[in-house]
């Protein structure tokens, strides 16, 4: 007799899930945008605003803004571990965000009538709360996406439909702001920031709650993505690429009315700037598809050396090539705002922590976000008042125009190199 053969099981394969609807995804992205109307002004008004408004000068407010980002990039891996203790529930950090965040914007641009000193105190103490505020709603909302799936084709798109909004927000600040000024900012703001924390709270999709203590998270879970290589080499792309992005974020103003003399177009030329990054991000995402994130993003990075560097070569009054810098340039930036966040999910996901540990990654991430932040401020704007640049003195802009235009071209350059050599190919 016979014995009947086993029947072969066919493997059993993971469950290919649906693509995110674009519904849901704007729902889940759109708050992005109040959060870019925060950004835009703390990173590239503020410096001017406090000059002019507040007398206080450039080393001054060079070391405020040193001080707070320095702080706030401490803070953030700490809120990064205690949004992570809340085992996904990313909504209840965002809604108690929300009031903080809304009140320390505006007392920030609407400082009341004060003394040198105290209006230096008054500076420090309304951004240290506007920077705690924006930290835990920014960390909940990131970790929120990347739970939101480990697909490789979908992380690009859950962080290129954030990032389209955030750009929509930084325009609508621009814009808002060159019209009518910043307390109609603030009302802008305030909207926005209901609307958005609205279609958020009640119409996004909510990622699977963690298993209870499947992960413990002490003091050392702060330490626990440096582990990883692929972290460790991600984060050294970010500082050296994030530097290179914070220095004419920070120096643009001053570029734009000292030395272009061409301050009353500041506005349009952010407008063209954010709006072209806008644009190129559905390019962006799809070359991620196409070539991987990392390839796309050092394409992105060579892409804005090349353009940028013809900055140097312009003298006052020429509008017609720097807003074409603009575009081309703002063109580039679309890689670094889609693919790095993308990037760092693939990593998380690759190191079994989906599901569990964002906040704890995108804690420490924002915390170098912010450490890059803090040295362009640190070093360009004292390096700048060290050699004589006095903002509106019509003095010579030799340095002004260097440290704007060739410093940032020099970094970029560095930073694709590293994320070539980067292990990050094959996530």
């Amino acid at each position: 007799m016979m014995l009947a053969a086993s029947p072969v099981l066919p493997p059993v394969l993971p469950p290919v899930l649906p693509p995110l609807l674009l519904r849901t995804l704007l729902s889940y992205g759109v708050f992005g945008l109040p959060l870019a109307m925060v950004a835009l002004p703390i990173y590239v008004y503020l410096p001017q605003f406090y000059a002019a408004r507040a007398g206080l000068s450039l080393a001054m407010i060079g070391a405020v803004l040193l001080t707070a980002r320095v702080a706030a990039a401490f803070i953030d891996p700490l809120l990064g571990l205690w949004i992570a203790r809340g085992q996904g529930a990313y909504a209840r950090y965002v809604a108690l965000a929300l009031p903080l965040l809304l009140a320390s914007f505006v007392a920030l641009f609407h400082p009341p009538a004060l003394g040198p000193a105290a209006s230096l105190a008054w500076f420090l103490a309304t951004l240290m709360l506007v920077y705690v505020g924006f930290g835990i709603a920014t960390i909940a909302h990131q970790s929120w996406g990347a739970a939101l799936t480990q697909a490789p084709a979908e992380r690009a798109r859950v962080s290129g439909v954030r990032e389209a909004c955030g750009l929509a927000g930084v325009v609508l600040a621009a814009g808002v702001t060159g019209a009518a000024g910043y307390g109609a900012l603030s009302i802008a703001f305030a909207l926005a920031l209901l609307l958005g924390a609205a279609l958020l709270l009640w119409r996004a999709p909510r990622p699977a709650p963690a298993v209870a203590g499947n992960h413990a998270l002490g003091w050392r879970a702060m330490a626990i993505p440096f582990r990883q290589a692929r972290f460790r080499a991600l984060f050294a792309v970010l500082m050296v690429n994030g530097v290179a992005s914070a220095i004419p974020a920070t120096l643009f103003l001053f570029f734009a009315t000292d030395h272009l003399r061409l301050g009353a177009y500041a506005g349009l030329f952010l407008i063209m700037y954010f709006g072209a990054a806008a644009i190129s991000i559905p390019f962006w995402v799809a070359l991620a598809v196409r070539f991987g994130e990392a390839r796309a993003w050092v394409g992105g990075m060579l892409l804005a050396a090349v353009v940028f560097v013809w900055a140097f070569g312009l003298g006052p009054g020429a509008a017609l090539g720097f807003g074409a810098i603009c575009v081309l340039s703002g063109l580039a930036v679309g890689a670094d705002l889609a693919l790095p966040p993308a990037l760092l999910a693939g990593v998380i996901h690759g190191a079994g922590h989906s599901g569990s540990r964002e906040a704890a990654y995108f804690g420490v991430w924002n915390w170098g976000v912010q450490m890059t932040l803090a040295l362009a401020a640190g070093i360009a704007l004292p390096l700048l008042a060290w050699l004589g640049f006095v903002p509106g003195s019509g003095g010579a802009t030799s340095a002004l125009v260097a440290a704007y235009a060739l410093l940032p071209c020099a970094l970029k350059l560095l930073a694709a190199a590293l994320l070539w050599r980067a292990p990050l190919r094959h996530l």
